[in-house]
């Protein structure tokens, strides 16, 4: 048998390594993706060999990750419960991919992950995987009830490392667990499971706190082109470096924290606190180029689907046909969205100071309080009022003829 394992290098995925090649008797393909968490990934493929695998994929997804998932969500202006911008969401079906296709060329029977049977992510991962590969097997071993005996806590499975020579980097006690990528920073359990827990100061590690941010403000520019940030400052940039230059002066400034009580889709309810520095400016610059640019009716309508569209990421449905369609309809809201916005960041806020495009459909001359008739004649406002009134008046007459009844 073999199987591909999304593997980090870190204590969990260093037991499941060992422990699945144990039990299942089986050939063992690592798999790291590079989507931004920054860690250190010199000396993993040695670090994989040792604790069992026959070859290891070290894949940078960086571009990949922020062009192909992080900007169309952008578009859509997806925020899940309207606090949280999905960071962790939508790399899983990324990371889910690339394991597929890994599967696909070494033939391989299997695909395992380290995702807990309470959590989100064991979903996103399978719902990825089934959705491109229907007959493939999934090795979860958290939901194994032999795997979670023999392991109960980290000491346990520190002193299996210890057992079986796997060098691991490990407490036997974290105060939460964190993770990383190019959208965000993402931290919860340990301490933070109880929610009245402010969180301590030193946790945050892409932003400062908006008390120590600089007490001088600074302007930023951001370039769209139907859509999708394409400069910063003027300076054109790809995809991932977009992310990491906003991550850069988002954090600079305070900005992007967010702490919150979300709904779990398997059910519960979880305290999760994140870091969405480059991730707010953007989101927060690219409504303000659509509120130039994007047609009422059409911006009535996305905005009735964000929610729905925040589900499916959250949940795990990226490769669904419902998402896809979704995802044609907001590509056409896109077309016009087109210009360049101004924003000031100051101590944890984001405030919009200018927004211009050559698409605008802001009119002065229309707009104006001062005189003008070129386009619209206020006289025309009597009979609009009036026909919207109609079925307004009509039922007052109703229940005004009833009272004399």
């Amino acid at each position: 048998m073999k199987i591909v394992l999304a593997y980090s290098g870190g204590l969990d995925t260093s037991v499941l390594l060992s422990w699945i090649k144990e039990t299942y008797d089986a050939e063992m393909i690592a798999f790291c993706a590079d989507i931004g968490q920054e860690e250190e990934l010199k000396g993993l493929e040695k670090k994989a060999k040792k604790t069992g695998a026959s070859k290891i994929y070290i894949d940078d997804l960086t571009e990949e990750f922020a062009r192909d998932f992080i900007f169309p969500m952008i578009q859509a202006g997806a925020i899940y419960e309207n606090q949280y911008f999905l960071g962790t969401s939508i790399a899983r079906p990324l990371i889910a991919k690339r394991m597929i296709e890994i599967a696909r060329k070494e033939k391989a029977d299997a695909v395992g992950h380290g995702a807990t049977g309470k959590g989100n992510d064991q979903v996103r991962f399978e719902l990825t995987a089934y959705a491109l590969e229907p007959n493939i097997k999934v090795i979860a071993p958290w939901r194994e009830e032999r795997f979670r005996k023999q392991f109960p806590g980290r000491a346990e499975m520190i002193a299996y490392c210890a057992a079986k020579g796997i060098p691991v980097e490990a407490s036997a006690k974290k105060p939460y667990s964190m993770d990383r990528n190019l959208l965000h920073i993402s931290f919860e359990s340990g301490i933070l499971e109880d929610p009245w827990m402010e969180p301590p100061k030193d946790m945050f590690k892409l932003s400062v706190s908006p008390e120590d941010a600089p007490n001088r403000s600074e302007y930023v520019t951001l370039d769209f082109v139907r859509g999708i940030c394409v400069a910063v400052n003027g300076k054109r940039l790809s995809p991932a470096n977009v992310m990491r230059t906003l991550n850069k002066l988002g954090g600079k400034h305070g900005v992007g924290r967010v702490d919150l009580v979300e709904n779990r889709f398997v059910g519960m309810k979880s305290r999760g606190v994140y870091e969405t520095p480059g991730g707010a400016i953007l989101h927060s610059a690219h409504r303000q180029m659509e509120t130039l640019t994007m047609d009422r009716e059409v911006m009535h309508l996305r905005d009735s689907l964000i929610p729905r569209y925040s589900e499916l990421v959250y949940y795990g449905f990226w490769f669904s046909p419902e998402r896809l369609a979704l995802q044609a309809l907001v590509t056409e809201s896109q077309q016009n969205v087109t210009g360049t916005v101004r924003l000031k960041l100051y101590k944890g806020n984001i405030m919009t100071v200018g927004r211009k495009s050559a698409l605008s459909l802001y009119r002065p001359d229309i707009a104006t309080m001062e005189s003008g008739e070129s386009i619209y004649n206020q006289d025309d406002a009597t009979g609009f009022i009036k026909l919207n009134a109609l079925r307004l008046r009509v039922k007052a007459m109703v229940e005004k003829q009833a009272k004399k009844k």
